[in-house]
């Protein structure tokens, strides 16, 4: 099964994505609109594995405050447009405290620089710096496993296990 570490957007958060997803349809940018329910922050990305069991153990020693964490503008990685997230202690901290916790437990993931980042549209084309990036924050309380699985070919993400910060 092909799995990820992530912050679930807030529904409020994901309505404010909403809105500028209309804003950039509006404006003529094409391509794969991210589902409202897969909008998420990616803090660690595993892959291909059939242990989501030691990746569920791992994960109950992340050891987190609930922070607040906002958006901050919007970017792209070569075709893909992302909302960014202001960067804060508190983010980077629970960043370095899930790659601790797979590296202690042997679990292999992509090791590339963590960019706070919600993913909005894929293979994107058009005028989306028209567009205003959104304004919205949340307190982040929960870190999910998400499991990715293709249905009727869209890819769908399912939370399987969820840790709570400890405050």
């Amino acid at each position: 099964m092909r799995l990820f570490i992530a912050i679930q957007l807030s529904d409020e958060m994901k309505k404010t994505v909403t809105g500028t997803m209309h804003e950039l349809k509006k404006a003529g940018v094409k391509g794969g609109y991210v589902p409202l329910q897969n909008l998420h922050v990616t803090l660690a990305f595993i892959g291909e594995t059939s242990d989501a069991a030691a990746v569920k153990t791992a994960m109950q020693s992340i050891d987190f405050k609930p922070f607040r964490m906002a958006f901050t503008d919007m970017g792209t990685f070569d075709n893909l447009l992302w909302i960014g997230i202001k960067g804060n202690q508190g983010l980077n901290k629970l960043a370095r405290h899930v790659g601790e916790a797979l590296d202690a437990a042997e679990i292999s993931y992509d090791h590339k620089k963590f960019t706070p980042h919600v993913t909005v549209v894929r293979k994107m084309g058009g005028p989306w710096k028209k567009v205003p990036a959104p304004k919205g924050e949340m307190m982040v309380k929960k870190v999910s496993l998400m499991k990715s699985e293709l249905k009727d070919g869209k890819r769908v993400y399912k939370e399987i296990y969820a840790v709570e910060s400890k405050a």
